[in-house]
């Protein structure tokens, strides 16, 4: 799971260039020495065939009327055209290539140009190209919380003329409701959703069912060892794991802590605790008492987690989540998938460390009872294209039932379930033993998650924040570090305008409901 320096969650994709990092010494091997199994979904019964049929690089026919087939039909008069389409290089962008861009030429003759544009360059290279008067990119892949900020400056195109004459209405409550609400700013439709990141707390389901833990964790705090549904219970399982497990490298829980992107745990901690990014005068509130109680029991929190957890990433969660060593993470969906051991035959994912926990992981909202949507992507069409209604048709397509439905089951395409069909899809259902819990508490997640912060600024408040974050696990006071990212805060406020800002603040609380704030 940032322009113009990263201030977002990793994506998952930035495994792939991530794997070189040194480990602390708690940690399983890294995941470039980590040696692929040799048939690992083979294990379980049907599976392999599951991954196989998911995988089918050919699109199922579309229903007739329905967006897929008059986004086909409107593609067609565009036949021979090229668009250039952005998305994150790496993984990610193993979908377009292998499957989309191809499936699409092939049933309209629009060919399609996959810009592989890294992360932390998608925000900047959209504003930077329209300030130049562009027209390199004809459709944009961003982040949510960018939205704002394109769509002031004039990069994203209004869709809703699109959507009215081609878009069948139907899919737009087959759109899961909370996802929904991204899509417009200030009354018009800028993007159309394409992916459901939300985080996922996974746990060991046999440690949680152990008898003897059961009887000692009772023992001990005088109730039932469960799933924690408060971040004083996460505390509580965690400490008891470690202290049972770690003389065998084994440990309760891991979040990763590294800078980039820790402001995503912050964000949920937070709001679950009560807390507000700003007061009625606009004027933050990240170090407000819940504020600093968050943080500093954030800091506290680490001391249950493997040594060096600071520096830990993604990467460092996932290598030792699969090796078995961790009781508890929260963190995005593909972990859900790869566990299982779903897909990893696929040459794509083969630097994902070898699974241990197959059959042994249950899925659980963070405690609090709400997750982060932690990041996301939408589909927008470029102010500048010259071929806005191809461009339009193709993501239209895209996010289509029909289409996405597929695509979210692609293992290594790392786009998640963000459509009812998508939750009910009896198929993806089928794909694990437990897929259908999954799938369940991924909707689940997306109804009661909080939305990243997303007015004009998103990005600077984002790299404040994660910075003070970063600061206080290395021994700033929590106080003094949300001090200093509450100035910075006030500064970006006053720089775009109070008042402006305050308005942008009020619309997305208004838009988003208890996904802004519980």
């Amino acid at each position: 799971m940032n322009a113009p320096k990263r201030i977002f969650a990793l994506s998952i994709a930035s495994a792939i260039i991530a794997t070189a990092c040194a480990v602390p010494p708690a940690a399983p091997p890294p995941a470039a020495e980590a040696t692929r199994p040799a048939d690992p979904v083979g294990k379980i019964e049907g599976q392999a065939e599951q991954v196989a049929a998911a995988a089918v690089m050919t699109a199922m026919p579309p229903k007739p009327g329905g967006s897929a087939a008059r986004a086909i039909e409107l593609a067609k008069k565009y036949a021979g055209v090229t668009l250039n389409v952005t998305w994150e290089a790496g993984l990610q962008s193993q979908d377009p290539l292998l499957f989309s861009a191809p499936e699409f030429e092939r049933l309209t003759g629009v060919k399609i140009n996959v810009i592989e544009t890294p992360f932390t360059e998608l925000f900047s290279k959209a504003v930077a190209d329209h300030q130049a008067g562009g027209g390199a990119y004809d459709v944009l892949n961003f982040a949510p919380t960018w939205l704002a900020d394109l769509a002031d400056g004039g990069v994203l195109e209004p869709l809703d003329a699109y959507i009215e004459q081609h878009m069948d209405k139907n899919d737009l409550s087959d759109l899961h409701s909370t996802y929904a609400k991204y899509q417009q700013w200030k009354g018009k439709t800028f993007g159309l959703w394409d992916d459901g990141d939300v985080f996922v707390m996974y746990y060991r389901r046999d440690w949680f069912e152990d008898a003897k833990n059961k009887e000692d964790f009772k023992a001990k705090y005088n109730r039932d060892l469960a799933p924690p549904k408060t971040w004083q219970e996460w505390d509580e399982v965690c400490s008891f794991f470690t202290e049972r497990g770690k003389a065998n490298n084994e440990y309760g829980c891991a979040i990763q802590r590294t800078a980039g992107n820790t402001y995503l745990w912050f964000y949920e901690q937070f709001r679950s605790n009560g807390g507000r990014f700003f007061d009625a005068d606009m004027k933050a509130a990240i170090n407000s008492d819940i504020g600093v109680k968050t943080l500093t029991d954030m800091v506290n929190a680490n001391k249950h987690m493997p040594p060096g957890i600071e520096k830990w990433g993604f990467v460092e969660v996932l290598q030792a989540w699969m090796d078995g060593k961790l009781g508890m993470i929260i963190t995005w969906p593909p972990i859900g998938r790869w566990s299982e051991g779903y897909g990893l035959e696929s040459k794509q994912l083969e630097w994902v460390p070898k699974t241990k926990v197959a059959g042994k992981v249950g899925y659980a909202v963070s405690p609090g009872g709400h997750s982060e949507l932690a990041v996301g992507f939408m589909l927008g069409v470029s102010s500048n294209s010259k071929n806005k209604e191809a461009a339009y048709a193709f993501i239209q397509w895209l996010t289509s039932p029909e289409i996405s439905g597929q695509r979210v089951k692609i293992p290594f395409a790392l786009r998640d379930p963000y459509r009812m069909s998508h939750f009910n899809d009896p198929e993806y259902a089928k794909l694990w033993p437990n897929a259908a819990e999954y799938l369940k508490v991924l909707q689940e997640g997306a109804a009661t998650g909080l939305a990243d912060l997303g007015i004009p600024g998103a990005r600077e408040y984002e790299e404040a924040l994660d910075r003070a974050i970063t600061a206080a696990y290395a021994g700033t006071d929590p106080k003094a570090a949300l001090d200093k990212a509450a100035e910075e805060w006030n500064a970006i406020t006053e720089r775009i305008g109070v008042e402006s800002q305050k308005a942008a603040y009020e619309d997305w609380q208004k838009r988003l409901g208890a996904n802004a704030y519980p």
